[in-house]
């Protein structure tokens, strides 16, 4: 007898080897009728699979956790199988699922177009309708080679060949198309109705820029199209809140090719990034943490004690002079080292902290720059705690208050905490990265919070907690991170005495909030659209006269303002009031003040929201009063 466990618990008793959507069926039709795929002892399989043995298993239905990699996986083939219908010629190379879609690789004589994507797509939907049958079968590499020249596929027949020759390999068939894949997928066509393609992106060969450029087409796909029809709304949102667009309809910012990946801060995004550093300047102090500054080009035979060199050098810039050898530094935290090691430190002295807005260089691939988001030139708020093992658990609990506090001030309320473990190229023993990775796990057990384990994802020399925050598309960013490091000291010499007057190294603590100033700048201009609370926005209201009569008033109106640390100006161009109103209304100005004759004579403004409400007129000193308590309320 074979037994299978089910998720509740209770188990079937079969007399033969049996599939999966067998178990379905003996369950129930409905059952076997909404089956995708199955789970069995954990791992992903079709329903085609064979149950030989006692097993637990669980059926795939669309209610399930992993019921959307198994559409999108099987929808990525959909769209290849699409697309050698319309276009015999081309040829697949991957389709992974990502995020949110999938997407597949294409090699072809030319670029596919948007007219292409929309023939595509609905040659998809005939596929469907169509319900053809997906087919598992497994082939010896060297006969799946061959297989693959055969049909003219150079690209799949070369991923094959760096397989070893002793591997048997699964494909996948769905009438006249067929790829390699370890699958699951749908049991036919039919099952795959919610998706769109999205766009068509260059990609060179296996990810090298020395290889021929293919044609990537980027797809999505859900259980239902209400939830497709949700996306593609988040998406449509996402574009109209695009900090490059917004940033330069707002005149923050821009970039150009003179300086690829580095940014030219216009007057009002520079007053925006000095609100953002004075606020986390003042979090430094309040933390305990003193601020310092190391240079921004140091020695490459630093880098190299520092293990950069052989884990980094290729994202690093470099630079020689006299005949030296010197790095543009692509992190701060060698530099806080040579701090600390400048002068001898006693157990008493711990923890010190450290935080230094390091200006920093890494040499991103051109093809990923974008935007403030990924750039070459950065900021961040970086600091560094040298302290005790014992020291390190208070250490990142203090950390862990801070970030969520911080993140709460700048609207961010959904945190999600992971953390990256171990990543295969590392400094260290295991034993070391055992302790730092159990230090973690006790302090985030001691905040009491819940977190998501990521093997492999960890810096090479510690592993680190990820503070993720959900902006208002519910799209989740990464900034924040604490890691701990028993490395970097070790490999720098930085020592103290402790208790016993023996010299010991510290543990390094690398911690940031925002991050990448500039990154996290670009996060806020989306989260809120550009309509900045009134604490953080670069201009807080903008004094509009409705003739030269009050242009003097105006003018006094906003001094007195600005001399009370408000961040006003005044609007005294010959033009109608209503073309200032709406010009400074879609710069997103918290409040417009407008005077003419009757203010003018009582001493007071006429006060606008952004958004149009009409709050009438008030005092000067009342309108200060409501600004403060805004900003007070808001931060």
């Amino acid at each position: 007898m074979i037994y299978v466990t089910l998720p509740d618990g209770s188990q079937r008793a079969y007399d033969a080897p049996l599939s999966v959507g067998d178990v379905a069926a003996s369950i129930g039709p409905g059952l076997a009728k909404a089956a995708l795929a199955g789970k069995i002892d954990g791992q992903l399989v079709d329903l085609s699979a064979v149950i030989a043995r006692d097993a637990s298993l669980e059926i795939v239905t669309e209610k399930h956790d992993d019921a959307l990699e198994v559409i999108r996986h099987s929808t990525a083939h959909l769209l290849a199988q699409a697309t050698q219908r319309l276009f015999p010629s081309a040829q697949v190379t991957i389709g992974p699922v990502i995020d949110h879609g999938f997407y597949y690789d294409f090699a072809f004589e030319r670029a596919f177009t948007p007219e292409d994507l929309a023939a595509i797509e609905a040659e998809m939907r005939k596929i469907v309708k169509e319900k053809i049958a997906v087919e598992r079968s497994v082939m010896e590499r060297d006969q799946a080679v061959e297989f693959f020249k055969s049909r003219g596929e150079v690209y799949k027949a070369e991923i094959i060949s760096g397989i070893p020759s002793n591997e048997d390999l699964s494909l996948y068939a769905q009438g006249d198309f067929i790829d390699l894949c370890r699958g699951p997928h749908v049991p036919h066509t039919g099952r795959l109705k919610a998706f769109k393609l999205l766009k068509v992106a260059g990609a060179y060969w296996r990810g090298d820029s020395r290889n021929e450029m293919l044609t990537r087409i980027y797809g999505t796909a859900w259980l239902s199209q209400k939830d497709l029809d949700a996306y593609l709304h988040q998406i449509e949102e996402a574009e109209k809140r695009d900090h490059r667009k917004v940033g330069k309809a707002l005149h923050l910012f821009h970039m150009q090719d003179e300086a690829p990946g580095m940014v030219f801060w216009h007057p009002k995004g520079w007053a925006l990034w000095q609100i953002v550093e004075q606020y986390m300047r003042q979090v430094y102090k309040d933390s305990g943490y003193s601020e310092v500054k190391c240079p921004s080009i140091l020695d490459v035979s630093l880098w190299k004690r520092s293990g950069h060199w052989d884990n980094y050098h290729e994202n690093m810039f470099f630079t020689a002079s006299e005949h030296r050898e010197y790095a543009l530094k692509p992190m701060n935290c060698p530099g806080h080292v040579q701090l600390f090691n400048s002068g001898l430190h006693s157990y008493r002295d711990l923890p010190l902290r450290l935080g230094e807005f390091g200006s920093c260089h890494r040499n991103e691939p051109s093809g990923a720059l974008h935007g403030l988001m990924r750039v070459r030139a950065f900021t961040q708020d970086d600091g560094h705690v040298f302290c005790t093992e014992a020291q390190v658990e208070a250490e990142v609990k203090a950390f862990h208050r801070q970030a969520l506090q911080v993140y709460a001030d700048f609207g961010f309320e959904d945190i999600e905490i992971k953390l990256a473990l171990r990543p295969e190229k590392r400094i260290g023993d295991d034993a070391t990265w055992d302790s730092a990775e159990a230090s973690l796990r006790a302090a985030l057990q001691g905040c009491g919070v819940d977190w998501q384990e990521l093997e492999g994802e960890g810096a090479f020399y510690g592993p680190k907690i990820e503070y993720h925050m959900k902006d208002s598309l519910g799209r989740s960013w990464q900034c924040g991170t604490m890691q701990v490091d028993f490395m970097m000291p070790q490999r720098l010499g930085a020592e103290y005495v402790a208790e016993d007057n023996a010299r010991k190294h510290p543990v390094m603590l690398h911690r940031a909030i925002v991050g990448s100033l500039e990154r996290f700048i670009g996060i806020l201009v989306e989260h809120h659209a550009g309509s900045f609370p009134s604490w953080l926005a670069p201009i807080q209201a903008v004094i509009v006269n409705i003739t030269d009569n009050q242009a003097d008033f105006a003018s006094e109106v906003t001094k007195t303002l600005q001399s009370k640390g408000f961040r006003v100006n005044a609007d005294l161009r010959n033009e109608k009031v209503g073309y200032k109103i709406r010009e400074h209304t879609l710069q997103r100005i918290p409040f417009l003040l407008v005077v003419g004759d009757r203010e003018k004579e009582s001493g007071s403004v006429a006060v606008r929201r952004r958004t149009g409400e009409d709050l009438g007129s008030m005092a000067v000193e009342a309108f200060v009063e409501l600004l403060n308590s805004e900003v007070n309320s808001l931060r």
